[in-house]
């Protein structure tokens, strides 16, 4: 009896892929899917996919999207789930089958309604958070085909809400947190640790790390500009240090400012120039949207230090959940990531539910630091781009001028 060729699938079985694709599901459960589909409904031979929300990267020569060419996409040579080995990686786009007449859109999150009962819909998120936290308590993370993957976990840590509600569900796991010396996010990660009685590793930053750790990530995700750049480095410094410490997986918060509404620009929308969107909802959405992007780069970065990320609060169970809350449960007043304050309050302690948390790049110190070497390498401020200019400098193979100081 004939056998199908052999499934390449990160994130979730085959079966639930297929089944995803016949009923249009774009939550179908787990924490994402990227890769090859041997047998696809309703398409003649293999297809390539990637999740809803592109937690898992997945890439595709350039040339094999153009069917003018006559390259099949999901020929061996024409993709991998990293930029390596391909000659002009294409990213496939989240949501997507390719095959061999070119990319398809095929998933797209659910428009929900916001539900109506406040009570109901924190509820909602509660169970769906508790489910995703004791998964990631009993189980590995998501990146085989059954869902699972060997090694022990730790947890990037930052002292906020999301990174403490991920800390508290594995209480045995250690604690990383990466930062220049004085940072806010070291300081806070200090106290939240003292405060929640764990295990906490730093791991201080010196000018040395952070040209080493550009290179890397540039190298890794395939992205110069100094935003992607600053945001990766502190995650491939802390998953660096967990991986030589014997760890194979890093539990992050990711998702939870997109999703739960985090953001600064989401409170007042209507008179803040960042948004389109002139409600908070429709703000949270616009911050959704930028998911897939920033899901690749972090993954392909903590992946380039060693280790494979778990995403707890990127569950489907989660992201559902999080799309049906009202505005006043993603913002009340100044108040941000309501719901998930309020889900976190039996979890972990006041200050840490409670706490505001700097975006990492300025709350690590690496984009005022990168800043710095780029100055004193004679890349000044008035420069149009001076920072991106010295991170060009600095992966290119002559060492910009002022490399040597600290």
């Amino acid at each position: 009896m004939p056998t199908s060729p052999p499934t390449e699938l990160r994130g979730a079985s085959a079966d639930r892929v297929r089944t995803a694709l016949r009923d249009g599901e774009p939550l179908p459960g787990g924490r994402g899917f990227a890769g090859l589909l041997a047998e696809a409904p309703d398409r003649e031979g293999p297809v390539l996919v990637r999740d809803v929300l592109g937690r898992q990267p997945l890439f595709v020569e350039r040339e094999a999207l153009d069917p003018e060419t006559n390259r099949r996409p999901t020929a061996p040579e024409a993709w991998a789930f990293d930029r390596d080995g391909l000659d002009d990686p294409e990213s496939v786009p989240a949501g997507s089958v390719v095959s061999a007449t070119g990319a398809e859109r095929v998933w797209r999150l659910p428009d929900s309604e916001p539900t109506a009962d406040r009570e109901a819909a924190l509820s909602a998120v509660d169970d769906a958070v508790s489910a995703a936290l004791d998964d990631l308590g009993s189980s590995p993370s998501s990146v085989n085909t059954d869902g699972t993957a060997d090694g022990d976990l730790a947890v990037a840590f930052s002292g906020g809400v999301d990174s403490g509600l991920v800390a508290a569900a594995i209480p045995e796991a250690p604690c990383y947190v990466a930062g220049f010396e004085g940072s806010h996010d070291v300081a806070a990660a200090r106290d939240a640790a003292d405060t929640m009685d764990r295990d906490l590793r730093v791991v201080e930053i010196t000018h040395d790390d952070l040209r080493r750790a550009v290179r890397a990530v540039a190298a890794a995700t395939g992205r110069r500009n100094p935003m992607d750049v600053a945001i990766a480095v502190p995650l491939f410094l802390t998953a660096e240090a967990a991986a030589a410490d014997g760890f194979d997986r890093l539990a992050v918060g990711q998702g939870a400012d997109e999703l739960f509404g985090g953001y600064s620009k989401v409170v007042d929308p209507a008179d803040d120039p960042r948004v389109n969107a002139e409600t908070v909802r429709g703000a949270r959405t616009e911050t959704v949207r930028t998911l897939p992007d920033q899901l690749e780069r972090d993954a392909l970065a903590l992946r380039a230090a060693g280790v494979e990320p778990a995403t707890p609060l990127l569950d489907d169970r989660v992201v559902a959940a999080a799309l049906a809350l009202p505005d006043d449960l993603l913002v009340d007043g100044g108040e941000r990531k309501v719901a998930l304050r309020r889900v976190a309050a039996g979890r972990v302690p006041e200050s840490v539910h409670g706490a505001d948390k700097k975006a990492v790049q300025y709350g690590t110190y690496v984009s005022r630091e990168l800043d710095r070497l780029a100055r004193q390498a004679g890349y000044k401020q008035r420069m149009d781009d001076h920072v991106e200019k010295y991170v060009d400098a600095l992966c290119s193979e002559e060492k910009p001028a002022g490399e040597g100081r600290s």
